[in-house]
């Protein structure tokens, strides 16, 4: 089964890549308008320490970002899911709030924030990753059975103790399907500002440079890196809810 894990989604990988190199040579199209895979070893190889160097900074405000999601995501959703006066009054400005579109934040908060730029790409990766995080929460633990409760309650065990006991276990699955989604939100979120700030680094300013010096390939070394770090951090969340919440999982 493990080796299935690993060779199936491997071979998907280079089936893609082959289906995209015969796209591009099916099409006639240069590396101007359409990179191919083959493309892009020679920037790896020209520009393999800005990757090291790029990719580092963007892991790291990212992961910094995606944690802080987490944490408030994780409180905000127990404050709702506990209190429905309090999801009542904070639902819709959290709909409204994700209804914004990032794109239209970004340039605001760079502008509010000059110079700062590790903080400016920490708050728009947390500001865009939280909100699956909170509501996943939120619906786990309001929609926790009262008859639980009720028969705990009969039973001597204080509010603490069933929220450890059955409301925490109960929205684990959920809360990592959360988090699986808030990983990619927050790779979205740190490129945007790392492209759209002046003093931007990052993978994102590296797509920047490859956009404005017309490198394709260098654009798309670029976004498949991405991808890369991307996949990297979903199978770590993977590896936790494997720990935390296996029992949950009903695919075997």
């Amino acid at each position: 089964m493990t080796a299935q894990k690993i060779l199936v989604p491997t071979a998907a990988i280079i089936v893609f890549l082959i289906l995209w190199e015969l796209l591009v040579w099916a099409m006639g199209w240069p590396n101007f308008r359409m990179a191919s895979p083959s493309d892009l070893l020679p920037a790896y190889e020209r520009y393999w320490e800005l990757f090291l160097t790029m990719g580092w900074q963007t892991l790291w405000r990212t992961v910094v970002g995606l944690l802080l999601a987490v944490i408030f995501g994780t409180a905000l959703g127990m404050v709702m899911g506990f209190s429905r006066v309090m999801r009542d009054a904070l639902y819709p400005l959290l709909v409204g709030f994700n209804a914004v579109p990032k794109a239209t934040v970004v340039p605001i908060v760079a502008l509010m924030f000059v110079g700062w730029h590790d903080f400016n790409t920490i708050l728009i990766a947390f500001m865009i990753s939280f909100f699956p995080i909170a509501v996943s929460v939120s619906i786990g633990l309001s929609t926790l059975e009262p008859e639980y409760r009720d028969i705990l309650r009969a039973l001597g065990a204080s509010q603490s103790q069933i929220f450890w006991k059955i409301a925490l276990p109960k929205t684990l699955p959920e809360f990592f399907g959360a988090l699986k989604v808030s990983v990619t939100l927050a790779f979205i979120g740190t490129n945007l500002m790392e492209i759209v700030s002046p003093h931007g680094r990052g993978l994102g300013a590296l797509f920047d440079s490859g956009k404005t010096n017309s490198d394709y390939p260098l654009m798309f070394a670029v976004l498949i890196a991405l991808a890369f770090l991307g996949i990297v951090l979903y199978y770590i969340v993977v590896a936790l809810e494997k720990t935390f919440a296996g029992w949950a999982d009903r695919s075997a």
